[in-house]
């Protein structure tokens, strides 16, 4: 059976107030404790002030973290590249099958690199 929006809001509201109605005396004093105390939260917006600098303290994080990265000595490769990796332990990986196959392929790929070095420096 389909309701339209009406309805549907007719019936959610019943059912919300039935539910209401059922609640027992020691409950309804909680809620209504509840409501008086976030009542009188929002009337003491000092007390949340911060919040409206946390963007702004996140930002400045980021910043500090990306100048401190640009000005350390050894550059951003450090911070990336893992440590103490041979490569007998890359080809020993999983991928290993895969990279002996095209060994000779990889060997002619360094000689490049290290011709293309020598040009340049």
């Amino acid at each position: 059976m389909k309701y339209t929006d009406e309805q549907l809001s007719t019936r959610a509201k019943e059912a919300f107030d039935e539910s209401v109605e059922k609640l027992d005396a020691s409950t309804l004093s909680k809620l209504n404790r509840s409501r008086h105390k976030a009542l009188a939260e929002l009337a003491h917006p000092a007390r949340h002030q911060w919040l409206r600098w946390m963007p702004a303290t996140g930002i400045a994080a980021a910043v500090l973290v990306a100048v401190m990265i640009m000005q350390s000595p050894s550059g951003v490769e450090d911070v990336i590249a893992p440590a103490n990796v041979t490569d007998m332990e890359i080809l020993l990986g999983e991928d290993s099958i895969e990279m002996l196959e095209d060994l000779e392929f990889y060997s002619w790929l360094d000689l490049a690199e290290l011709e293309t070095d020598n040009d340049v420096g």
